[in-house]
């Protein structure tokens, strides 16, 4: 059984609920930020670990291969930076061409949001889509294919 080494020494919160990283040479680092390099394209791989001045301090090749404790540390720390809520279902859109307004279900609640254009929804490999509002909230669906009938009726005249 293999070993993967840590790129950092520790990682953990101070009392703050600031990120604390200690890096290889015993340095503490306050404040330190997680960044993923493909949010959307490959979420658990490549996450850089920056400092309060923008420079990398550790870089994670993959988020599964850390220890459960740094792992779980950074996963609330990129759910907290990232917001994008999951569409689940279209209830409504005033009219099918744009600017629009939607009416949405999503894993946080109903919400209306501004439909800008068609070219703000972006589509992904493996059907998966990507709606920025016009307030440039992301919203993302894992699945179109998954939608109930009316949703896939109604987002099927947007793309």
């Amino acid at each position: 059984m293999s070993t993967t080494s840590l790129p950092f020494r520790d990682l953990q919160l101070d009392a703050f609920g600031k990120l604390v990283l200690t890096d290889l040479n015993g340095v503490a680092h306050t404040g330190v930020s997680p960044v993923r390099a493909h949010p959307i394209s490959a979420p658990d791989d490549g996450v850089s670990l920056v400092g309060v001045h923008g420079h990398e301090l550790a870089w994670v090749e993959r988020l599964s291969g850390l220890p459960d404790g740094p792992r779980a540390l950074l996963q609330a720390e990129l759910a907290a930076r990232e917001f994008h809520p999951t569409l689940q279902r279209l209830i409504s859109v005033n009219t099918f061409a744009t600017p629009s307004t939607w009416r949405i279900a999503t894993d946080r609640g109903e919400v209306d949001f501004v439909l800008k254009s068609e070219e703000d929804i972006r589509r992904l490999e493996e059907g998966r889509l990507l709606i920025t509002s016009s307030h440039g909230v992301q919203l993302q669906v894992p699945d179109r294919w998954a939608l109930d009938k009316h949703s896939k009726r109604l987002l099927e005249r947007f793309l």
